[in-house]
């Protein structure tokens, strides 16, 4: 893998991580979501699994147009970094209470899948062309 190719990967899990980070900082103190260390409703884990999945495909998106070539395979490579983090997340909110137990598992399952959407987006872009 080249520099440009770990750069555009790199690129993509900062924006998501970043994005989403940010994003769940201002609903918590705009109170749609409730204070940290609280636990999630169903319906709340919807809401934020929602803008994750809108976040992850922009991040791919962003990673497929960063890199030197093959868009596609870099946003799923981008996917493959998903899996490990949302097992990490499933591991460490197990029995903590903090919500729905199919959030964190759900975010696993997704994260190849969003990120293959938004590389294909990426190269169907007319733009592109």
């Amino acid at each position: 893998m080249t520099k440009q190719s770990i750069l555009a990967i790199g690129a993509g899990v900062l924006v998501v991580v970043v994005a989403t980070t940010a994003v769940d900082i201002l609903l918590h103190l705009t109170g749609v979501l409730p204070a940290m260390g609280q636990p999630l409703s169903d319906g709340l884990a919807v809401l934020a699994s929602s803008y994750r999945l809108v976040i992850s495909i922009a991040g791919a998106w962003l990673t497929a147009r960063l890199a030197p070539d093959r868009p596609l395979w870099h946003a799923v490579r981008l996917g493959y970094v998903g899996p490990l983090l949302g097992l990490i997340g499933v591991a460490a909110t197990w029995n903590a209470g903090l919500g729905p137990r199919w959030y964190p598992i759900s975010l696993a399952v997704l994260a190849i899948p969003q990120c293959w959407l938004g590389g294909t987006i990426y190269e169907r872009w007319p733009a592109r062309r």
